[in-house]
């Protein structure tokens, strides 16, 4: 049984309509693991919650790298631009941790890890006139589109482009997007070609996509399931053993998941790691900021004080009155997730 999420009137707050934005912009925030060697696709697979050994050079899939007890410690996005290198998108402000936390269990296998912020850089892609110019550039229009709706089911398509490698991720409230990795000068060549996106709008729209993105103020918060990450296909249930996957499992089949990841609004900023109270039981927190964005104005450019995110909650606080920060703090209004949220635990 599934609920869709529903809206809470919200006649005070304006959302930008974001469907004439397009263009490019670098996203420092975003860095790149890479991993080489024979070994790399075996390595990694023992080590996150995604089939590594599977991926291939035209998909990308989100993956967690977990603790001991099945709390995230970084989220990525892996894709695999040929048999031996491997590229985990993530969060800077995780990816020095994750980078040497992972070199510790390398051993004796034939891999390299490094960062490759060096050597690679990453760019947002957003809007219908880029989708038109990257149709353009490819042999198969349809290798660049992007999807609709996050899915567990369906990998993100990947294909070469400009020098790079281009990411399809899902489109958010109509408006198409990518990542492009590539080195510096195809970099810059393709945002030569591109008018610039405003950072607040990339911003806000990544947030508003519901996809989390684990930062430092949120490393080891949750388990994949409070943040909805097997929903978006982060989690594979038929691989073998990786740090914490007794855990994750045993929340999967055996328990009742109590927390999850939804979408709100708040006429105040928001923060990363920012707790959250209920009006029902103001003496403990009852969740917790995962990713907030400003909204932006309708040109996509300034922001503006009010903030959307996407925060951890407990089911039995959900839909109802809940402040960020403190028990005194600013009302969160309740938003619409692009997907469908079950309430009921599957079936074993």
């Amino acid at each position: 049984m599934t609920s869709p999420l529903t809206t809470s009137p919200i006649p005070d707050l304006h959302l930008p309509s974001p469907a004439a934005w397009h263009g490019a912009l670098p996203l420092p925030d975003l860095a790149v693991l890479q991993a080489t060697g024979p070994d790399t696709a075996s390595f990694l697979h023992g080590q996150l919650s995604q089939d590594i050994e599977h991926l291939d050079a035209t998909q990308a899939r989100l993956a967690a790298y977990c603790s001991a007890k099945g709390r995230i410690l970084a989220s990525a996005i892996a894709l695999r631009p040929d048999a031996d290198n491997v590229w985990l998108l993530c969060d800077a402000s995780v990816l020095p941790p994750l980078l040497k936390r992972l070199s510790m269990f390398v051993l004796r296998a034939k891999t390299r890890l490094s960062d490759g912020q060096a050597t690679l850089r990453v760019l947002g892609l957003a809007g219908a006139e880029v989708q038109a110019l990257l149709s353009e550039a490819a042999q198969a229009p349809s290798s660049t589109a992007t999807t609709t709706t996050p899915s567990a089911d369906a990998p993100w398509p990947v294909r070469a482009c400009q020098g790079g490698q281009l990411v399809s991720l899902p489109a958010v409230l109509g408006v198409p997007r990518w990542l492009w990795v590539g080195p510096q000068a195809e970099a810059d060549a393709l945002q030569a070609r591109l008018p610039v996106l405003p950072a607040p709008a990339w911003a806000w729209l990544d947030v508003m996509s519901a996809v989390p993105r684990i930062q430092a103020a949120t490393a080891d918060q949750f388990v994949p399931q409070m943040v909805n990450f097997e929903l978006l296909g982060g989690v594979n249930f038929q691989k073998g053993c990786y740090p914490g996957q007794e855990i994750v499992a045993r929340s999967q089949y055996r328990g009742t998941i109590k927390r999850r990841a939804v979408l709100v609004h708040s006429d105040a900023a928001l923060q990363p790691g920012q707790e959250l109270f209920a009006e029902s039981d103001p003496g403990q927190p009852a969740g917790l900021v995962i990713q907030s964005a400003a909204i932006p104005s309708s040109d996509g450019s300034a922001p503006s004080a009010a903030h959307s995110a996407l925060v951890e909650i407990k089911l039995a606080a959900w839909r109802t009155p809940v402040r960020a920060g403190s028990a005194e703090g600013p009302l969160l209004r309740w938003a619409a997730l692009p997907y469908e949220l079950p309430l009921e635990p599957p079936s074993a």
